[in-house]
Parts: structure tokens; sequence; C-alpha cells
């Protein structure tokens, strides 16, 4: 696991790993969970371990700093994966539309690796979508997107500052629109930590989010790590969310950060990534969701989410 992102093949069984995750979180434990029926849906679209050969398989949660919002992901080849997701797209119901556009969408850019991922949140949120986590340019991953103000802003802000690669693009496959697109985006590569936050704030504020919390601005400013990226969701409606994911947190990071930040839970995670052996997480996550984005069962507004690779 840990260090560059574990997956499966060379013997590992991804569905066990993400089995082990699983059993640490509190509100999967309930045996008749609606949310953990959707769980076992999804971990059973990911290939068996039998079919990987010397493929690998990566597998990763988010969890929020209060435990109570949750995205998995798991991504490996194409070949092996993209007839399973489809499958699991169909049994939870996904517009055929949307299946389409998957089809469409990797026929355009032809991903290497493809994978799925599911939201869920102690309050009942489920959703599910696809992704290709493959370093794609930014105007191709446009193509992708419903046409709209805000993902006209992000191409004009990326053309603006040199900002040309995704390194990964991905959509929700939800029954009702508007739908979400997913652009995780790399920030000046050659640039240090400081440049790329200093990007990063900018893009927040281009974007019309409010500016972040002054402890959450402070620790990205620190950080020395580069490889800062950016996640922006827009749909036809407008953007979404915009999180700045820093790398390489250290725990006392993670901890200074659960002590200024509302409903943080540092025991909570300290624990979670010790059921998952893992000290610290991949990232830390500053991010905002718009209002009415959260539907009644995710959190809008700024939140801190830690990502770690199974």
């Amino acid at each position: 696991g840990g260090g560059g992102g574990g997956g499966g093949g060379g013997g590992r069984d991804p569905r066990k790993v993400l089995n082990g995750a699983k059993d640490a979180v509190a509100f999967l434990q309930e045996p008749d969970s609606k949310i953990l029926e959707f769980w076992l849906i999804w971990a059973d679209s990911i290939p068996p371990v039998e079919e990987l050969g010397d493929d690998t398989i990566n597998c990763s949660v988010a969890v929020s700093a209060d435990l109570e919002k949750l995205t998995w992901r798991t991504a490996g080849p194409q070949s092996l994966f993209i007839q399973r997701m489809v499958d699991f797209f169909w049994n939870v119901g996904a517009p055929e539309s949307e299946i389409d556009r998957l089809n469409d969408v990797g026929a355009n850019i032809n991903p290497v690796r493809i994978g799925s991922w599911i939201d869920m949140s102690k309050a009942g949120g489920m959703d599910g979508g696809w992704y290709f986590p493959v370093p794609i340019p930014l105007n191709l991953c446009v193509e992708a997107a419903d046409a709209g103000d805000a993902v006209t802003q992000l191409s004009e802000w990326a053309n603006s500052h040199n900002v040309s690669t995704c390194i990964s693009v991905g959509r929700d496959m939800g029954a009702a629109p508007p739908r979400q697109t997913d652009f995780r985006i790399e920030l000046a590569p050659d640039a240090s930590a400081a440049e790329q936050a200093r990007l990063a704030l900018d893009a927040f504020d281009a974007f019309g989010f409010p500016p972040m919390p002054d402890y959450a601005r402070a620790a990205l400013e620190r950080s020395t790590v580069a490889g800062i990226t950016m996640s922006v969701i827009t749909s036809a409606d407008g953007f979404v969310r915009i999180g700045v994911l820093q790398p390489a947190p250290s725990d006392a990071d993670v901890r200074s950060l659960c002590a200024s930040s509302p409903n943080a839970n540092y025991d909570g995670l300290r624990a979670f990534g010790n059921a998952i052996g893992q000290d610290t997480p991949m990232f830390i996550e500053y991010q905002y969701l718009e209002t009415g984005f959260g539907y009644g069962v995710y959190q809008e507004g700024f939140s801190i989410t830690l990502h770690y690779d199974l």
C-alpha cells in the first residue's frame, strides 16, 4: 500500500483491501443500511484478483475530517474495467444517455486506465460515476462537461495561467441533472509549492468561491512539498465545488488543522488511518461546496478531507 499508491496485482486482493477500510467506517456497520448495500454493489464491480494477472488496480479513499463523508475510488486497465463498470451503472439506475457519454468520451480520450468512484455520507448521500486517471489535455477534458458559464470560465482561467493538463477527469452518473464533471488539474508542474498554492488561491477567487479560512490558507502556504493540485467540479448550473490538494501532510499538519476546523475528529481520523495501515494521508484537501449542491446530505461550505491510497 502506502507510498506511491498501492494496488491489486502482485497477489494483493483489492476487494480485501477495500473491505478492511469499509470495516473502519462506523456508519457502514449497520446491517440493513442502504449505503452499505450500495457500497457492496460497487465493490462487487471491481475485477477479482484472479482476473488481474500482472495488472494493478489502484484503490483510494477520501474521508472528511468529521468522518461523515467518504469518496471511494478504484481504477485499472480499461480492458478489465469497462464492462464491469457499465454493468455497475446499469445496476444502480444510471441513465442510458450518461452511459453513452462515458463511451463517447472514452473513445475521444482512449485512456489506458479507467475507474469508478462512489460518494457517501452518514446523512444518506449516495452518488457514483466514472473517471479516467491519466494525463489529458484540459481542452479535451472540457468536451466531457456540460456546457455553461463554469466550464467556460475554467477554460479561460486555465489558458491565461498556462494551466493545460488534467491528471484525471470524471463525471457523476446520477439520474437527475445538473450532472457534474470533476477536473483534477495539474498546477505549473515545474513550479515551487508556494507558486502552486498561489495559483490555487487565485482560482478560488476567480471562480467566485469565498476565501479559505485563515488557518487553512496558512497551512497551505506553509507547505514546501511541490505537487499541489486542484479539483474543480462544474455543472450546467455553475461551479459545484473547488478543492486544493496538498501532498504529503505531516501528522502535525493534520493535528493542527483539526484543532482549528469545526467538527474535525483528529482521534477518529488517527483510528481510521491505523485501521487501513496508513500513518498519514497522501493529500489533505481544502474544499468548498457551493450552496445548493449539498442536497441535504453533504456539508456545504468549507471543509477538510484526507486522501489515503489503499
